[in-house]
């Protein structure tokens, strides 16, 4: 099985800073489509065994579980902030397949 990814490095630094700029301008609210801007990035320059990847997740799918991430995280005092990262790349990996 081989994979490959063939982004390059304009290319990411494009994407990182129209992330930012996206974060920045929104105050943080368009946060889930910055991320899902980035991650359609790296499936469209992946592909595994051949097959290319494919992230179908959308910002507001994201956002939704981002409100209720941070309400679990409020009201749990912060204990719940140690899953986010889980939970996000759980979420990230569940939109992700193979074409």
């Amino acid at each position: 099985m081989e994979s490959k990814f063939d982004g390059g490095l304009l290319g990411m630094i494009g994407i990182n800073i129209l992330q930012n700029l996206i974060i920045t301008f929104t105050l943080c609210i368009g946060l889930p489509w910055a991320v899902c801007i980035k991650e359609n990035w790296y499936a469209k320059h992946t592909t595994i065994d051949g097959h290319q990847v494919v992230f179908d997740g959308t910002g507001g799918q994201l956002f939704g579980n981002y409100i209720k991430w941070f309400l679990l995280t409020l009201i749990t005092f912060g204990i719940y902030g140690f899953w986010l990262s889980i939970k996000m790349k759980q979420w990230v990996v569940k939109h992700t397949h193979l074409a």
